[in-house]
């Protein structure tokens, strides 16, 4: 009996899947190809006839959506959240370019390819301008921590400086040089005398410690409060302004000279 042949048959089709006419992508045709091994099992790879994403008309300009996405969500930029049909521009030049509609602020934002940021939502119509918005945050972060820098150099802290009335003369030098430092930054001083157990007979020797300590640092600071009746005396000492800006003024003139010298 005569072996049976048997033709095989090949259908080729191409498919290209629809697309709304809006989008940028160029379709192409897919391509099956099946791999078959004769010791194991037929598997199939799916490639494209090339093609891809291509940016129509204007595309490399960045959207509005797009520039929106580079941060996370923030209102001040969410121009979805105004209901009004109108607002008040201001344009990139800070000029008050007066009440337009939202679609043109909007507009006018893409065409100078910066963010359009709502400044007031609340006003009638909504206030926006048009900025780059990443800068104005960088602007306003830098300004906050300066304002930070200069009150914390304003600021007064209380600085404690614990002692013993039998303090050593070495101790006593250490706290004495630490308490005018402190005030020569702008800073307060409490000295505080501990007093423990029958320690408390010796209050006269202690109360003597916290007034010579007080007459070595002079005329820095000067007396704020003080209460000699407790177990533990204290005395809070307050920067002299007068003295403690001519210290500062000082201050200023020898770092120059500091600077030079140290680069000769």
């Amino acid at each position: 009996m005569a072996g049976i042949t048997t033709a095989a048959t090949t259908n080729t089709f191409t498919f290209k899947p629809s697309l709304p006419p809006r989008t940028a992508f160029q379709p192409r045709p897919f391509r099956l190809t099946l791999l078959s091994n004769r010791a194991g099992p037929v598997s199939a790879r799916i490639s494209s006839g090339g093609g891809g994403f291509r940016p129509g008309p204007g595309g490399s300009r960045r959207s509005r959506d797009a520039r929106t996405a580079e941060y996370e969500y923030d209102a001040a930029v969410d121009i979805s959240s105004i209901s009004s049909s109108s607002v008040r521009l201001i344009d990139a030049q800070q000029t008050m370019v007066g009440v337009v509609s939202k679609s043109e602020a909007i507009q006018m934002a893409e065409e100078a390819e910066q963010d359009l940021v709502i400044l007031s939502p609340d006003a009638d119509p909504p206030v926006v301008r048009i900025m780059d918005y990443n800068k104005y945050r960088y602007e306003q972060q830098k300004r906050k921590k300066d304002q930070l820098k200069k009150s914390a150099a304003s600021r007064m802290d209380l600085k404690e400086l614990k002692m013993g009335f039998k303090i050593d003369s070495h101790d006593y030098a250490v706290r004495l040089r630490a308490a005018q430092k402190f005030l020569s930054d702008g800073h307060k001083v409490k000295i505080i005398v501990n007093l423990k157990g029958r320690e408390n007979e010796f209050r006269n020797i202690a109360i003597a410690l916290i007034k010579r300590f007080q007459n070595e640092i002079g005329e820095l600071a000067t007396e704020e409060s003080k209460d000699f009746n407790q177990r533990n005396i204290y005395m809070v000492l307050v920067p002299n302004k007068t003295i403690l800006q001519k210290v500062q003024e000082q201050k200023k003139k020898e770092k120059p000279v500091t600077e030079v010298s140290a680069s000769v």
